[in-house]
């Protein structure tokens, strides 16, 4: 199909369905990675965010990703049972709990499922020039902000 012939109202459509099939295709994507480091979906990528934000709280995890703190703990009880984490308590507050991650584990067992990804992403990047790529940015970087004002609203 051409979309050089296509309405805005079509092509807005079009692109709306191809961002839903992406969306989906990234979900299939971490189910599998997921499901390689014997987690779950969820646990996943909270680890995700623990990776990209550590050592942090127990409660910034629960409000970054907007779960109870029930929900977090059972998170963490998981990441931790599988040797990705562990806790710690803050030297300052001892009702807070820190959480760290075992690095070697990540590196040896998480870093290699991208290995591919990332090289066929670098491939994919090739083909656009620096200004198609700072749109791209762009484009995901208020795409993120709108899904996270949708998820609040949905809370």
């Amino acid at each position: 199909m051409s979309i050089e012939n296509l309405s805005r109202e079509q092509l807005l459509e079009l692109f709306n369905e191809e961002l839903r099939k992406f969306s989906t295709e990234t979900i299939l994507f971490h189910q599998n990675v997921a499901e390689k480091l014997d987690l779950n979906s969820t646990d996943h990528k909270c680890l995700d965010i623990i990776l990209r934000n550590h050592p942090m709280t127990a409660g910034k995890l629960a409000e970054t990703t907007g779960f109870t703190t029930g929900t977090v703990t059972g998170v963490i009880d998981r990441l931790e049972k599988t040797g990705y984490v562990y806790r710690d308590k803050d030297p300052n507050d001892r009702r807070r709990v820190i959480i760290h991650v075992h690095s070697d584990k990540v590196e040896k067992e998480i870093h290699p499922l991208f290995t591919s990804f990332s090289q066929s992403m670098i491939k994919l990047f090739e083909k656009y020039n620096d200004q198609e790529i700072k749109f791209l940015f762009d484009f995901v970087v208020r795409s993120q902000s709108i899904l996270r004002e949708e998820s609040k609203k949905l809370k």
